[in-house]
């Protein structure tokens, strides 16, 4: 497998979508940077424009696009761009005040855009939008320009991108394989540098798999991250927001625009959340991976997970099958009467406005009851709490994208059995409440994309991304970019019964701290262990000679747990700062020096843990 970031001009003219250069950059970060050093926005988002219109013209580029932003609409937002510019004393004060300046972006047509029609992928079910998604809203005042609307998987069911009466996106690198679903024309358009970024939508992998067929990232928010407040249903309870983008750090600095609460949306639940996953982090991985057809995909997965080890991650190898029943919920269960929810007047006025595999599909909750519904919750409760220790034992997941890259000859063979096989991996995600990001790994043998997925608990997108980055590696230019909101965290290094499986380490836990790392003090410490506490504790104190490194955990805990964690630390103890054998300090535990008196020295063993084992030893 070859692991070179795909270049972003080449896939256009390889999909036959226009010329390959588009003016400038075709990254957020690159545009922005063009705009800092003085390139003209206007003809540079004029361009742009230009380019998407001729793209709608040729064969492989028109069923991209269900709608292009017209000559009034477009030039309102030029209008808007020369007003913002020339209202701020200098380039870099209009980039401060709008992170998104001129950037042109696409919308997947199932999002409403004020003055523009609303289709979903069916014409019958067309409407003219009386305001804007609040996310196109928040787009939109921080600068960017929508370019169109994109095509679809019919109301947002599938996973494929060939349930459309516009026609059938393919990918970009092969004219025979399909782009992937639901979100196929924002995909595309992004691998195309139609754009520099695109909205899709994503329930069940819709905002991933399109990404993994096209050599793109693809950021999943934890469900109720960024408001779908203005976008059409699918299944309304788990629906997400997508981004498509080049890089890690494009897609990131979109989500810092996008994400926050919303009162418009009932299901928002902004939260942020851990800003890294450890240094060395254990990533679960299926025991079993699946895989299907031709692409190559199985001997390109072995090289994603050496490069996950080189990156310094730990594999863990998990059983799915927890993980397979939740996403079995998704179709096989009532959830598919949320879409239901959404189609009802239409499929009993009209159902032949429907592509017959979606109306298959929906039609299947037609004879689910409430008891259905409940008996299914229950169920996903249950999982869920099956699934709670999950995330003690990794830190993350790591899966492949999609199962397999299907030509558009064997999605027409099996409409529902070639869909299913494309969710394996992403299904259960949103059900579950966890966050996703979808990146590149290479190519197959076959030549054709390999993707992965990093999965999270919710709210750790920040922190998937961050790893992501290192994935894939600094982006040009990507320094310049914002991230998405983090919690406040404060870094506490343990050494004794606070450390991961001894008895106090559920002080921690359960406060949603997070294990850093483990490493050691520098050389100028010394250990006991202090008479008469329950559990047994150790003491530490820093000397001026005749210290040691003694082993430690470092720890992030939410600045909000921190009094309540202080309040549960008996006297002696106490928190203090330490030298660590970096040279960096960290707030951890220390010891009063009266303490310390006739307690036994116990620093030869190096650590806590080694001298407990030894207790064990000895009682034995």
């Amino acid at each position: 497998m070859h692991r070179d970031r795909p270049t972003i001009q080449s896939p256009a003219a390889a999909a036959g979508l226009g010329p390959a250069d588009l003016s400038g950059p075709a990254s957020v970060a690159s545009w922005l940077t063009a705009l800092a050093q003085g390139e003209d926005p206007v003809a540079r988002a004029d361009a742009a424009r230009v380019r998407a219109l001729a793209s709608a013209q040729t064969e492989r580029g028109r069923p991209v696009w269900i709608h292009l932003c017209d000559d009034i609409a477009w030039q309102r937002q030029i209008d808007l761009l020369v007003e913002r510019v020339q209202a701020c004393a200098t380039r870099a004060e209009a980039l401060r005040r709008y992170p998104l300046l001129g950037v042109p972006f696409a919308v997947k047509d199932n999002m409403d855009i004020a003055g523009a029609p609303t289709t979903a992928g069916c014409p019958a079910f067309e409407h003219e939008a009386t305001a804007d998604a609040t996310v196109v809203q928040r787009l939109l005042d921080a600068g960017a320009l929508w370019v169109g609307k994109t095509n679809l998987d019919q109301f947002a069911t599938g996973l494929v991108g060939t349930r459309s009466p516009y026609g059938q996106p393919a990918s970009v690198l092969d004219a025979q394989r399909i782009s992937g679903g639901s979100s196929s024309g924002s995909a595309v358009a992004v691998a195309s540098g139609l754009v520099a970024f695109a909205l899709g939508t994503d329930t069940a992998g819709s905002g991933r798999v399109p990404a993994g067929l096209n050599a793109l990232v693809g950021l999943k928010p934890t469900p109720g991250r960024v408001s779908t407040a203005g976008v059409l249903p699918a299944c309304r309870s788990v629906d997400c927001v997508s981004v498509f983008a080049h890089t890690v750090e494009d897609a990131a600095h979109v989500l810092s625009v996008l994400e926050g609460p919303d009162p418009r949306d009932a299901y928002s639940a902004f939260q942020p959340g851990v800003a890294t996953l450890p240094e060395r982090p254990r990533l679960g991985i299926p025991k079993r991976p699946v895989f299907h057809g031709d692409a190559g995909y199985a001997t390109a997965w072995p090289d994603a997970l050496q490069r996950a080890r080189d990156l310094g991650a730990e594999l863990v190898e998990l059983d799915f099958a927890p993980l397979f029943e939740v996403a079995a919920l998704l179709y096989d269960g009532p959830w598919v009467a949320e879409r239901h929810a959404v189609l009802q007047a239409l499929m009993e006025r009209d159902p032949q406005a429907l592509d017959p595999t979606v109306l298959k599909v929906v039609s299947k909750a037609v004879g689910m009851s409430a008891t259905d519904a409940f008996r299914a919750q229950y169920k996903l409760r249950e999982l869920q709490a099956a699934l709670a220790g999950l995330w003690q034992q990794v830190d993350a997941l790591l899966v492949p994208t999609t199962t397999g890259h299907p030509t558009f000859d064997e999605i027409d063979a099996d409409p529902v059995g070639a869909n299913a096989r494309m969710g394996v991996y992403t299904n259960f995600v949103n059900l579950l409440g966890w966050s996703a990001l979808a990146v590149p790994a290479g190519f197959t043998d076959r030549g054709l994309p390999f993707g992965v997925t990093l999965i999270g608990p919710g709210n750790a997108d920040a922190a998937l991304a961050r790893f992501g980055q290192r994935w894939m590696g600094p982006a040009a230019d990507g320094e310049t970019l914002r991230w998405p909101a983090v919690r406040s965290e404060i870094a506490i290094a343990v050494v004794g019964a606070h450390l991961s499986g001894l008895p106090l380490n559920s002080q921690l836990t359960e406060r949603g701290a997070r294990l850093l790392r483990s490493t050691r003090t520098a050389p100028c410490y010394r250990l006991y262990a202090l008479p008469g506490t329950t559990p047994p504790k150790p003491g530490m104190q820093r000397v001026s000679e005749g210290g040691a490194s003694i082993e430690l955990e470092v720890w992030a805990l939410p600045q909000a747990e921190v009094g309540s964690f202080l309040a549960l630390i008996p006297a002696p103890l106490g928190l203090g700062s330490l030298l660590l054998e970096d040279g960096t300090t960290v707030h951890g535990f220390v010891c009063e020096a009266h303490a310390l008196q006739g307690a036994q020295d116990i620093t030869g063993f190096g650590g806590w843990r080694a001298y407990m084992k030894s207790v064990v030893r000895a009682a034995s």
